[in-house]
């Protein structure tokens, strides 16, 4: 679709050229001309005015009110049987009636993978956890999915979707993923091989291997996510705790219409991303809590040449009132992101709080990370009022150098504003570390205060690099 014209010489060529066609009247009225301007005027210059817009789109689903009690299908809640079948079933039946609600009632239900279906909400009720095996064996067949940005056939998620809609895991119970005590740990660990997969996989994106040879699974090492929804839309998480992933934990592929919703994510394994939606459109994540051993919510859109073969951005995607105690970022974009992110909007989030600390302190509230090998792009990124103490790095860290790794592509990241942000304790307030061959552009941080910062801040190559009102250490930091 052509892009909507921004000024007033282009609008009138494109309502002339759409009258023609007969798409609008014939004659557009001086009014609506103006009326026209303003609005692309005023989100140009204030681009939280796109949030609503976003919002409106942004809509849970709703189920029907027939419940589905997994016990009434043979589940027994011990944490010592196997329940895989009859989630299955409970699912299954949910599915057929046309929808409603799989409840798991108070206990603990050990089970493999579990394959969410259209129009179904599985509710963990309080005092009930859905405790999954540790057994490998338990999440195959292999099921087509990403990992790390690269597409493959694996193991299944410990919850998994495809091409479904419709679907919600709610409830105040818990999902335990014993990911620190099960074998996943030490398939990261060195000696563990996943490195050796890892490095396998990576080449057949980088080579164009055909998804279909990319199969991994049974006898390899690469650790499932602990929730996956691949091409689904209308997406509800509400309510529910979340413990110990094998590695990422909430992990929406090509989805639309994404609500995150009170959601409490604790993990102590490495890559335990809290959640990363990737390659998706109109996601809301709001009120929840990450504490976890890496990102909290990292943004991403695939990687290298398989993330540009898919080519799918991730974009309008809000964060609101969020607590952040994980390992790395807490707002972070990338590093795989070779589609393209766009519109990112995160606010009034909390890092590192006295009543939520992590067990290690957070690197970066704000991360955004690419590099020449990545291709892709990062425009439109906004935080504003975030909080935060005890920073073991950067508060704002930009960078186009991630992991030293060295490529031919542009390394874009651009239009990013941060505004109203107070942090006390880290290495330094700012590091934009960026390249001379592909320099930040319109990097604006306004209204902001950090104290008991240890060092100076890193100004590296940057267009339309504004610095105002922000006071590091009690000294006013202007630029240019």
């Amino acid at each position: 679709m052509q892009p909507f014209p921004t000024n007033r010489r282009s609008f009138l060529t494109y309502a002339g050229t759409v009258a023609a066609a007969a798409l609008l009247p014939s004659a557009i009225s001086a009014d609506t001309v103006a009326a026209a301007e303003a609005t692309v005027s005023r989100l140009a210059r204030d681009p939280w005015e796109k949030v609503p817009q976003i919002l409106a789109r942004i809509r849970p689903p709703a189920f029907p009110k027939r419940r589905f009690d997994i016990t009434d299908y043979g589940a027994v809640g011990d944490g010592v049987i196997k329940n895989t079948e009859a989630f299955g079933a409970a699912i299954k039946a949910c599915n057929r009636s046309g929808g409603g609600h799989v409840i798991v009632p108070p206990g603990r239900f050990l089970t493999g993978a579990i394959q969410l279906r259209s129009n179904v909400d599985l509710h963990v009720e309080e005092g009930a956890t859905v405790l999954f095996s540790m057994d490998p064996a338990d999440y195959l067949p292999v099921v087509l999915t990403r990992w790390e940005g690269t597409e493959c056939y694996n193991y299944s998620s410990f919850i998994y979707a495809y091409g479904q809609k419709n679907l919600a895991v709610t409830g105040k119970g818990t999902l335990d993923g014993q990911g620190m005590a099960g074998p996943w740990k030490s398939w990261r660990d060195p000696g563990g091989h996943a490195l050796v997969d890892q490095a396998e996989l990576r080449r057949m994106g980088t080579e164009g291997v055909p998804v279909k040879e990319r199969v991994f699974g049974a006898g390899h090492h690469l650790r499932p996510n602990m929730i996956q929804f691949y091409k689904c839309r209308n997406i509800l998480l509400r309510d529910i705790t979340v413990l110990e992933p094998p590695m990422w934990t909430i992990h929406p592929v090509l989805c639309r219409n994404v609500t995150l919703k009170d959601v409490d994510v604790i993990g102590r394994i490495n890559n335990s991303d809290g959640v990363d939606p990737e390659c998706c459109s109109d996601v809301l994540i709001t009120g929840c809590r990450f504490h976890t051993e890496d990102d909290s919510i990292a943004v991403k859109s695939g990687r290298d040449e398989d993330g540009l073969r898919v080519g799918v951005p991730s974009e309008n995607i809000v964060v609101r009132d969020c607590v952040f105690s994980g390992r790395w970022g807490g707002i972070a974009v990338g590093s795989e992101m070779s589609g393209g992110v766009r519109n990112v909007f995160a606010e009034d989030c909390r890092i590192n709080p006295l009543d939520f600390p992590g067990r290690f302190n957070p690197r970066h509230p704000v991360f955004i990370k690419t590099n020449k090998k990545r291709g892709g792009y990062i425009d439109g990124v906004y935080v504003r009022r975030f909080t935060g103490r005890a920073i073991d790095r950067d508060c704002i860290y930009l960078t186009t150098r991630y992991s030293n790794q060295e490529g031919s592509r542009p390394a874009v990241i651009r239009n990013i504003k941060v505004e109203d942000m107070a942090h006390d304790g880290a290495r330094r307030a700012i590091n934009l570390e960026g390249l001379e061959s592909d320099p930040f552009v319109g990097v604006h941080i306004e209204r902001c205060e950090f104290t008991s910062m240890a060092s100076p801040n890193i100004i590296g190559p940057a267009r339309d690099l504004t610095i105002r009102k922000v006071f590091v250490n009690g000294t006013e930091v202007t630029y240019p």
